[in-house]
């Protein structure tokens, strides 16, 4: 729905395929630059038409001395806008800009932490920052020769060449990873960038966002027009009612699809939630058995979460039909749903899954799409839902998915396999919650698995469904750690499953880190 801003110069980070690209983005956010996702062979033109104020070239997997290692256009580095290049990023513009055959595979490899050693605290760049600091490392190249061009900035006891400043363009290189909080002094640094070398103006905020998302759903919906807004009861789809409800009233019909795909008590937290609490009308939909039935024999993730956006978007033309008015539909969708499902008009074309409201939404709508959400991480989405005077049990509820179970349900969705894992979902989140974890975890559930092992129970041999359980902690949802919950913790969940849930011999915990896994299984 929104372009870029109102007089606000976005920074274009250019993705290389860096695991952090979202990271870099989400880290110049919160230095108040409005930060974008761009494909790494986007146009010079189309930079110009952006009008940045900076340009971050991002990490990633290749060697640039690869004849098919991704580039950016060379004229870039002739506009003048400054520039920042993060890993790969700076050994590419060393390439292009220093002397060839400049970068080449280091000695040794240099992954996790490592001391870094600033050579002239003086640089604008690394203003407040000790002559000595943890940096967060994850490379096996390295520039090793930067000609006449540039001027070395840093070092580390493997890495000569951890920093660069061109000698006479605002062009920044940097060997390690400062968006990762494992940098000590990264957000500094990231921030001694916008701030001093672009002289940002740091005017990306909640409030200035409130105030034009209002008057732009304003403008866009008429007086005789009614928005269908999906609401699912998890924080996106919240707060996307909740502005709209503010800035055009009753003209906001909440639809809440009872899809058969919903967490323990799902339904009636919504409805007491949203029932009189908002101007806007709420309307309840019984559409369990068409989805099930939709997702009769599908055990593909991606043909699962498709088959979901169909569904939805047929049953929301089915009741904008008594709704006089209906054109638009409202979806709580945010920026990494749009990067991730390769959705962006400007951003990387790689999908990484179908987001069931972006990739998996058919060709012919019948509604306009309003998507307020679409520039936002889902931090600020809190930010906003708290200043739009959200409940705060609502705004920090755990994230659910859009597909709901059916991705946690791993193998055939069924009524029955259902069951199972909301008895165990429900069970693993109140011991969460008895535990007083409920805030301090970013997301947790259960997880149906599609095998079934050997066990003994009442001293018969059971073979019976697995359970995985998943947390994890997170401040971004791009990365994430498994939390280190308690053995107590873990074994009274794993107790009350098994002798509670008919079907289930076996409790797993799932202590993989995002990357390289995804916090979803599906």
């Amino acid at each position: 729905m929104f372009d870029r801003p109102a007089g606000e110069r976005p920074v274009l980070v250019l993705d290389f395929g860096s695991q952090y690209v979202q990271l870099i983005a989400r880290r110049a956010r919160e230095r108040r630059a409005f930060a974008r996702i761009v494909r790494h062979d986007i146009t010079v033109d189309r930079v110009r038409d952006l009008d940045p104020i900076a340009l971050i070239l991002s990490g990633g997997p290749a060697s640039v001395y690869e004849s098919a290692a991704p580039r950016c256009d060379p004229a870039l580095f002739d506009l003048g806008v400054p520039i920042l290049g993060i890993c790969y990023g700076m050994q590419l513009v060393c390439e292009a800009l220093g002397s060839k055959g400049g970068v080449r595979p280091g000695i040794e490899r240099e992954f996790g932490r490592s001391e870094c050693r600033v050579l002239d605290p003086a640089e604008p760049i690394f203003q407040g920052v000790p002559a000595q600091s943890t940096v967060w490392m994850s490379h096996g190249d390295q520039v090793q020769d930067v000609g006449d061009a540039f001027i070395p900035l840093a070092s580390t006891a493997t890495c000569p060449v951890a920093a660069v400043r061109h000698r006479s363009r605002p062009i920044y290189g940097l060997q390690f990873h400062p968006e990762v909080k494992h940098t000590r002094y990264g957000d500094q640094i990231l921030g001694n960038f916008l701030d001093r070398v672009c002289q940002g103006s740091g005017t990306w905020t909640i409030d200035r966002f409130i105030d034009r998302a209002l008057a732009e759903i304003e403008a866009k919906v008429g007086a005789d027009e009614r928005v269908v807004c999906g609401l699912s009861g998890g924080v996106d789809s919240a707060v996307t009612a909740a502005l709209l409800a503010k800035a055009i009233g009753p003209r906001v019909v909440c639809v809440f699809v009872d899809n058969g795909l919903l967490r323990a008590g799902e339904r009636a937290t919504v409805v007491e939630t949203f029932g009189g609490h908002s101007q806007a009308e709420l309307r309840v939909v019984d559409a369990a058995d068409r989805f099930l039935g939709a997702l009769e024999g599908i055990v593909d993730p991606q043909q699962k979460r498709v088959a979901i956006g169909h569904k939805f978007i047929d049953i929301f033309k089915d009741e904008a039909k008594s709704i006089p008015g209906a054109k638009y539909l409202a979806q709580g969708t945010l920026y990494p749903d749009v990067i991730e499902s390769g959705a962006e008009v400007d951003g990387p074309a790689a999908t990484i899954k179908h987001h069931h409201n972006v990739g998996g939404l058919p060709a012919e709508l019948g509604f306009e799409l309003i998507e307020p959400l679409r520039d936002l991480f889902k931090d600020e989405v809190r930010k906003l839902g708290l200043e739009l005077g959200l409940p705060e049990h609502l705004i920090w509820r755990h994230p659910f998915p859009g597909p709901g179970l059916a991705v946690r349900c791993l193998g055939e969705v069924t009524e029955q396999r259902l069951d199972v894992l909301r008895q165990a979902d429900a069970i693993f989140l109140d011991e969460i919650a008895a535990a007083g974890l409920a805030r301090s975890v970013a997301q947790a559930f259960a997880v149906l698995l599609p095998i079934q092992s050997v066990g003994v129970m009442g001293d018969g041999r059971t073979y019976e469904n697995v359970i995985a359980l998943r947390s994890v902690d997170t401040d971004d949802f791009m990365t994430a750690d498994w939390s280190r919950l308690s053995h107590d913790v873990l074994a009274r969940a794993s107790t009350r499953i098994i002798n509670s849930v008919k079907g289930v011999n076996r409790v797993v915990y799932d202590v993989t880190s995002k990357p390289p896994g995804t916090i979803e299984w599906e």
